[in-house]
């Protein structure tokens, strides 16, 4: 809201300079977005208005605020020298010249219009000057004044020609299915059922709340009009401005929320200008339809509730001077005020609504800083944020950097993350529906969207952090390495998880050696390092996701404990044609990872962090080699040399894979694996016990894989 300095002090005879007036306003909740000189002692002020602050919008309602912060009587609209004018004599009643209906009470409340005989012109140079001054362009004496009045009194209107009038009728109906309507900016808008338009006898002559039609549109030609002032339920404005991707001055004003007593002050003030312009007379009276009356609303206001919320007493002559100014009726009672909220103030519906007013006019500063009263201890920290936070710092200190995108993404960013997981093993198994990673079987919907870059909740973290390593990757930066912790949807609910995204290098280039592409390996040890941060022995078992690239995917299991088998994410590199898709260069190979934090708080066994002593006896350690069919995951193997090693003579610390092995002297389709067992116990172990420890494993190899011993 632009706010002319010489305009306001037609309402308020505040002589401050423009810098105080906006200070003035600043400590009372208005933020000043700048203060513009126009010579002399008159400027500009531009305000960002809230939402729920439509009577701010106006000229008038500043002008309040300014009279309550100073002290000052605020004059209304009377017959003055100069830009003022009277609001003009005119009654409300029928006339003979134009018919009003409304069709959809529920949609428009309030309909009234006004006939003039007019001459069309230019505006006088003060006119003009204010609207430029405030941001609006002159166009013509009559479109000038509905303009005027707008910012004046934040009441939007329009002029119609009433001689373009099918049937000199207007009624505020829905739109027709199929039905347009060709605006004053020249563009042909298509109308949905739900939408609310002016109509005359034939068709739609502007779309209600937003824009008015060309096909009726004042010209120099025009020598009859009709005002018109209308209040229209906010929701359906919000909706068509959106709908139609058309934002006026007047939808802003309307989908907040104007005053529904205002339509008739409104067009009393448009016919005072008129006639003190020389620009016309009006014809008959004021033609207002008001199906059902609005009354003020009634609010009572404790004395004892505002001492207790604003943490002060106000004086009781500071309320009831404060809530007048702001034009408000205040009636003394017994334990504080009876009030009654114009209808102007859409935001005043509670009784901590008139606290807030009367603790932003006495001043914030004044309240003592005081701490309140503890009368409970506090709740204890939600477990999740320190497990949050360790994550952040495991994966920092693997070398990624957090990253937050959003929450909304587009619908086509989703859809490769929303089809149900496969897995190659049977015996993994699903906790719940929501355990699978990043694939729901159904994304999100959002009602309202922003934008079409934003109508879906996102179903994993992945897409968003598939895009910030493009928007890097364009930046000139090779090496990337991102995680995120955040929120992902699902129709079932909401699930925590974490999730990384690298591509570049796997390591620091050194001189010692030469730096290599990251691959998978390096993305599942940084998964696994997490892991153990966080308590849970995970394994890896080969997936299938249609946003992974075959043979270079796997699923996240839990591997011991009472969630044992449980899928808790998957890892694995980005398929070409998604990351193709998402801007990033056609050479770059990705790697990603995704895991339900929720899933591992419960799969914990232990503390991540927990130490152990150094072990008293010895370790023995065994290779075996053995020839397996080559297309046999060693993962599968491990898992298979894990479970024969439980309730061994030698119990099985550890097993890992150090050699792999193919050309001759191995069949084809064949390879050649070899393992390294570590025993260990709680005293020395003997040969014959190491012994049938590796027997009874390589049987299980034997049975299981039809392994053969090397």
């Amino acid at each position: 809201m632009r706010l002319v300095l010489s305009w306001l002090r037609e309402f308020v005879d505040v002589q401050a300079p423009a810098d105080d007036v906006a200070r003035a306003l600043a400590l009372r909740g208005f933020e000043v977005a700048s203060v513009e000189s126009l010579g002399g002692d008159d400027a500009v002020i531009d305000f960002e208005v809230t939402a729920n602050r439509p009577d701010a919008l106006s000229v008038l309602g500043l002008a309040r605020e300014v009279a309550t912060a100073y002290d000052l009587p605020l004059t209304l609209p009377a017959a003055t020298s100069g830009a003022r004018a009277a609001l003009a004599a005119i009654a409300s009643g029928s006339s003979d010249r134009i018919t009003v209906t409304i069709d959809e009470p529920d949609l428009c409340l309030r309909f009234a219009a006004a006939v003039a005989d007019v001459r069309m012109g230019s505006s006088p140079a003060w006119m003009a000057a204010r609207l430029q001054a405030a941001g609006v362009r002159p166009i013509s004496n009559l479109v000038d004044i509905t303009n005027y009045v707008n910012l004046e009194l934040g009441q939007p209107m329009h002029a119609y020609d009433l001689a373009r009038l099918a049937g000199a009728t207007l009624t505020a109906r829905r739109a027709k299915p199929g039905e347009t309507c060709t605006t004053i900016d020249g563009v042909e808008r298509k109308l949905d059922p739900d939408m609310l338009v002016i109509a005359d006898r034939d068709r739609a002559q502007g779309v209600a709340g937003v824009m008015g039609g060309a096909a009726s549109e004042v010209s120099a030609t025009t020598t009859t009009v009709v005002f018109e002032a209308a209040y229209f339920a906010p929701a359906s404005v919000r909706r068509t401005s959106k709908k139609l991707g058309l934002k006026t001055e007047a939808s802003s004003r309307f989908e907040r929320g104007a005053d529904i007593n205002g339509q008739v002050i409104a067009l009393q003030r448009a016919i005072a200008l008129m006639q003190q312009i020389g620009a016309g007379q009006p014809v008959g009276s004021i033609v207002d339809v008001y199906p059902q009356p609005r009354t003020a609303k009634r609010l009572h206001l404790r004395r004892d509730r505002l001492a207790r919320l604003l943490g002060a007493a106000v004086p009781d002559v500071e309320v009831t001077r404060i809530l007048r100014g702001l034009g408000l009726e205040v009636t003394p009672a017994g334990d504080g005020w009876d009030v009654v909220a114009p209808t102007f103030r859409v935001d005043l519906l509670r009784e901590v609504d008139l606290i807030e007013e009367a603790g932003r006019h006495y001043g914030f500063d004044k309240l003592d800083a005081t701490f309140p009263v503890v009368t409970q201890p506090a709740p204890p920290p939600d477990p999740r944020i320190t497990r949050d936070q360790l994550a952040r710092r495991v994966l920092t200190a693997a070398g990624f950097s957090e990253a937050v995108t959003f929450g909304f993404i587009e619908a086509r960013a989703a859809e490769p993350y929303t089809q149900p997981p496969s897995t190659q093993n049977t015996q993994s198994q699903d906790l719940s529906a929501s355990s699978a990673n990043s694939a729901v079987n159904a994304t999100v919907g959002i009602a309202n969207p922003l934008s079409a870059k934003f109508d879906t909740l996102r179903p994993s973290l992945l897409p968003g952090l598939v895009d910030a390593v493009a928007h890097n990757r364009r930046h000139g930066r090779r090496d990337v390495q991102l995680f995120e912790i955040g929120t992902r949807f699902a129709p079932s609910g909401e699930t925590r998880s974490v999730a990384v995204a690298w591509t570049g290098t796997g390591g620091v280039e050194h001189w010692s050696g030469g730096a290599r592409d990251v691959d998978f390996f390096d993305v599942s040890g940084s998964v696994e390092h997490l892991c153990d941060a966080l308590g849970v022995a995970c394994r890896f078992e080969p997936a299938s996701e249609t946003f992974l690239v075959a043979g270079q995917a796997a699923a996240i299991v839990v591997a011991d404990g009472p969630e044992r088998g449980a899928r808790i994410g998957v890892a694995g590199q980005l398929a070409p044609a998604i990351a193709d898709a998402r801007g990033l260069p056609r050479q770059d190979r990705v790697f990603v990872a995704e895991a339900d934090l929720d899933l591992l708080a419960r799969a914990r066994v232990s503390a991540g962090d927990a130490t152990r002593p150094l072990p008293r006896h010895p370790f023995v350690v065994r290779d075996l080699s053995f020839v397996v069919a080559d297309a046999l995951p060693a993962e599968i193997i491990r898992g298979t040399i894990l479970t024969a090693g439980r309730n061994l003579p030698a119990p099985l610390e550890a097993a890992s894979f150090f050699d792999r092995y193919q050309g001759k002297g191995v069949p084809d389709g064949a390879v050649s694996l070899s393992v390294r067992l570590v025993f260990q116990a709680d005293r020395t172990l003997t040969d014959a016990e190491i012994q049938q420890s590796v027997d009874t494993i390589l049987a299980a190899l034997v049975r299981e894989h039809a392994a053969i011993q090397r």
